[in-house]
């Protein structure tokens, strides 16, 4: 048995509350105890006992209490069976207290990027305090929501693979933007009107120069880079911003995409460039422990190249190794809430079968 308290029950939450649920019904080992948004938290009232987990939204609305994120915390970590908490937010804040909860007996799960990304000290600061409570960290959903790509990376570590090169497309907005834009032809869409698209269909962020400036992968390279063992850090990380320059400081999002048509030529000739040499354009993140090429940019492959072929918002990414010369390569859905709800919960499961 292990109880869960979660942090943040929008669209990744509530889907993984419903995975929950109908895995309850047949294997009842996991039980919520506790969860919250940012305004409302809603605790078991009764001994630790489950949530009712078929009514938990009226219940938050109508029984929780104001969010406190000390109280749940504590309330969580006093379970009388281990305990997990799930950070389905993708808070700075909460991601900084991290090493607190691990010291307070709490496994950790999440798909916040922040904590694995960001500062070195506490990248340290929670593997250190994971190990000296003997405490599980898991982030699979970090990079490729539920692709199995930090599980398969681990894996080649621990059983003593040598890793040469990462490469990946690690962004479902831009997987889809340039695979319609290098499958458009000479008359076909335009960049500005393939985001503009891209964000009417919910597959960017509200402002898509929040996916165009490359941070989301380079948050995603530096992940596993450190996995590899580099001290890699955003700061420092080359990344590509294919934001047009002029347009960076816009101040709205609506501003943006009204002015980005200006800039299609810009995208055109950088088409026709790898048209012209049988390429195709993709936007592509490379962790590279043995020379000094990692990194984040815009490249033209070649249309022989895995990566050309891909369709649609799939991720894919490429681990050449020692024993795997010829790349092992995952492919598949790296967004939405369906898959990144499977991550973490793949994760949950690794923790309670332990």
């Amino acid at each position: 048995m292990i109880n869960i308290g979660i942090i943040g029950v929008g669209l990744v939450g509530s889907e993984l509350i419903s995975q929950l649920a109908a895995y309850a019904s047949h294997a009842p080992k996991i039980s919520v105890i506790a969860l919250t948004n940012s305004s409302k938290q809603l605790l078991s009232t009764s001994a630790y006992s489950p949530l009712d987990l078929s009514t938990w939204k009226q219940a938050l609305q109508a029984q929780g209490t104001t969010a406190n994120l000390s109280v749940f915390i504590d309330y969580v970590s006093n379970s009388p069976v281990p305990a997990i908490i799930i950070d389905n937010t993708s808070s700075q804040e909460i991601a900084s207290q991290y090493p607190l909860f691990l010291k307070k007996g709490l496994h950790v799960v999440t798909p916040n990027k922040k904590a694995f990304s960001g500062a070195e000290t506490l990248y340290k600061e929670i593997v250190e305090e994971a190990k000296n409570n003997n405490k599980l960290v898991f982030n699979e959903s970090t990079v490729g929501a539920g692709l199995p790509i930090i599980n398969t990376l681990k894996d080649l570590i621990r059983t003593g693979d040598k890793i040469n090169r990462i490469e990946g497309i690690f962004s479902g907005t831009l997987s889809y933007i340039f695979n319609e834009f290098s499958k458009s032809g000479d008359d076909g869409q335009k960049f500005s009107e393939i985001v503009k698209v891209a964000k009417k269909n919910g597959y960017t962020e509200p402002d898509p120069r929040d996916d165009l400036n490359g941070l989301d992968v380079a948050r995603k390279v530096v992940i596993l880079g450190r996995i590899t063992g580099m001290n890699m850090c955003l700061d420092t990380l080359p990344v590509e911003n294919i934001v047009p320059e002029p347009l960076r400081n816009l101040a709205t999002s609506s501003e943006f995409l009204s002015s980005l048509p200006e800039f299609d030529s810009h995208f055109d000739n950088l088409k026709q460039t790898a048209k012209n040499n049988n390429q195709t354009l993709r936007y592509v993140g490379v962790i590279d422990p043995i020379g000094d090429e990692s990194g984040v940019k815009l490249v033209s492959l070649p249309l022989s190249h895995p990566f050309a072929a891909l369709k649609g918002s799939d991720n894919i990414i490429a681990f050449t190794t020692q024993r795997f010369p010829n790349p092992l390569i995952i492919q598949g859905a790296g967004a939405g809430a369906a898959v990144t709800a499977f991550g973490i919960f793949s994760d949950i499961l690794k923790i309670a079968d332990r």
